[in-house]
C-alpha cells in the first residue's frame, strides 16, 4: 500500500522499481500482502529521468529493486535480500 494510503509520516521505505520487472513485483507482492506502507518510486530502465538519476546517485547503479528505509539506515538491491529484510520488521 503506497504511503500516502496508510496515512503514515515521513520516514518510510521507499521502492525504486520498474512495473515490467517480474524481481520488482515479487518485492511489490510482499509489501501488498503484509500491508506494508511504502513510497513508490517508479522508473524505467531504458529511459532518462530525475528518478533514475536519483536511483544510481543513491544506490550507485541503475538496477531495480532498490529498498531505502531512511528510519534504519538501509539501502539494498536483490529481491530476495529486501524480502528477507521486510520479514524482519
Amino acid at each position: 500500500m503506497p504511503a500516502e494510503e496508510a496515512g503514515r509520516e515521513v520516514p518510510v521505505i521507499q521502492l525504486y522499481y520498474d512495473p515490467r520487472c517480474p524481481f520488482c513485483q515479487h518485492v511489490l507482492q510482499y509489501l501488498e500482502d503484509n500491508e506494508i506502507p511504502f513510497e513508490p518510486k517508479i522508473i524505467s530502465l531504458s529511459a532518462d529521468s530525475p528518478t533514475k538519476r536519483e536511483l544510481v546517485r543513491l544506490g550507485g547503479k541503475a538496477q531495480v529493486p532498490f529498498l531505502v528505509d531512511p528510519e534504519n539506515g538501509v539501502e539494498m538491491y536483490e529481491s530476495g535480500d529486501i524480502v528477507a529484510y521486510l520479514e524482519r520488521l
